[in-house]
């Protein structure tokens, strides 16, 4: 088994990087002092990985939408029963969710961490799935997707992202749809399940109050030596371009709800990964709350409670989102896409960009005093090539030259797009 201990001077802490004998890589973070433990066991699976190729029979397989959604939700039942009556007796609240290219497991606990480990352990790697409770799923799943097209907050961001990308299957639903569902069986959940739940796929992240040689007692004592993965996946190619610039979708809001999406280059994922540090820097620089747009925008009345700027990025996207509430999001696209391009004329203010980049610092420093952000943020950054004190590094080393150079790479107001849905 080898262990690696990784160190950071300027936070002058460490975690435990463990590659265990089964294949799985575990990052280990005690925090003493805390009352909790947040573990999260995560494969590199998610709702994009809809066509792949295995290497060991040469076939390519191309799954229906939303294939990886309804896996997570099957993961939980056995044949001895339900894994959450499991985890009611040790008392940890467990949960799990599926992104656009992960699939994670997770439960948090402030006692018996041990044998809450080894059911999340158990589930995870013991498959079982029949005709009967994978058919009963479907109409499970397919009320879980009526339910979200009609919710404003979830239609007015897929739109915006079916506006942006052609192809990229991150314009879908991560639980597919009614139709595509129907199509799904336990064969193909096995075929999924054995390609991409393999442990070389995976990592287990731990953070909070418990024993590192526990961990590694649990694993020795559940995990199986996993064979090579073996599955090369099809990510779309996708063009610069965005669908369309602007989306209306009418449904019963109070007020019009928008997002504003700027499509970025593809840079991999772990450019992908260290552009969003950037690109979030730059979304404050020119539309955060401070900023002169936003006193602007907020005193015309022309946003309320405010907007909130995010970016996703992904194994093979990266997207910027402004989002909130307006009675007339055309001219808040249209002064935030100014705005933009008043910056990339101008340059970035030398005050604006100090002040940002403290903000931006403080906030990635409060993650380390999380157990469930600091799990979650491992996690990311192991599938990205990163390792967590990097975005700590990444914040601290940024400079106001290398903010205009990717301001002048990315947030084209071209290739952006508006979604609005009102009554």
């Amino acid at each position: 088994m080898l262990s690696q201990k990784i160190e950071d001077k300027r936070l002058n802490e460490s975690y435990m990087q463990v590659q265990h004998p089964s294949g799985l890589t575990m990052l280990l973070y005690p925090m003493p002092g805390f009352s909790t433990t947040y573990v999260m066991f995560t494969t590199q699976y998610g709702s994009i990985d809809t066509s792949f190729t295995d290497t060991k029979d040469g076939k390519t397989v191309q799954v229906p939408e939303g294939i990886a959604h309804y896996l997570e939700h099957k993961m939980f039942e056995s044949e001895d029963g339900d894994a959450f009556d499991r985890y009611a007796k040790t008392g940890a609240a467990a949960n799990a969710f599926t992104s656009f290219d992960k699939t994670s497991y997770l439960f948090t606990c402030s006692d018996r961490f041990a044998e809450s480990l080894e059911i999340l352990l158990d589930c995870v790697t013991h498959p079982y799935f029949t005709k009967e409770t994978v058919e009963k799923e479907q109409g499970i799943i397919g009320q879980e997707i009526r339910m979200y097209e009609d919710d404003p907050g979830w239609r007015v961001m897929f739109n915006l992202l079916e506006s942006l990308y052609h192809n990229n299957s991150v314009k879908v639903d991560i639980a597919g749809t009614v139709e595509s569902i129907a199509k799904i069986d336990a064969d193909l959940l096995y075929r999924c399940y054995y390609t991409f739940y393999n442990l070389h796929n995976m990592v287990l992240t731990v953070a909070g109050n418990f024993d590192p040689q526990q961990v590694l007692a649990v694993a020795d004592k559940v995990l199986k030596p996993a064979a090579d993965f073996t599955a090369v996946r099809h990510p779309q190619q996708e063009p610069a371009s965005v669908v369309r610039k602007r989306f209306v979708q009418h449904l019963p809001v109070a007020l019009p709800m928008f997002y504003i999406g700027f499509k970025s280059p593809d840079a991999g994922i772990k450019g992908n990964f260290t552009n969003m540090l950037y690109d979030e820097m730059l979304l404050d620089i020119v539309a955060g709350e401070t900023t002169a747009l936003y006193k602007e925008l907020y005193n015309e009345g022309l946003i309320n409670s405010g907007i909130i700027g995010e970016t996703m990025p992904g194994r093979d996207y990266l997207c910027s989102m402004i989002s909130g509430e307006s009675r007339d999001p055309d001219e808040v696209y249209a002064r935030i896409c100014k705005e933009f391009d008043r910056v990339k004329a101008e340059g970035i203010d030398e005050q604006t960009f100090q002040r940002v980049k403290k903000s931006t610092y403080g906030r990635y420093l409060g993650l380390f005093s999380r157990p469930d952000s600091l799990a979650s943020a491992m996690t990311n950054c192991y599938f990205a090539g990163l390792g967590v004190y990097d975005l700590v590094e990444l914040v601290a080393g940024t400079t106001r030259e290398k903010l205009q150079q990717r301001l002048q790479e990315d947030f084209s107001t071209e290739n952006s797009s508006l979604s609005i849905v009102m009554a």
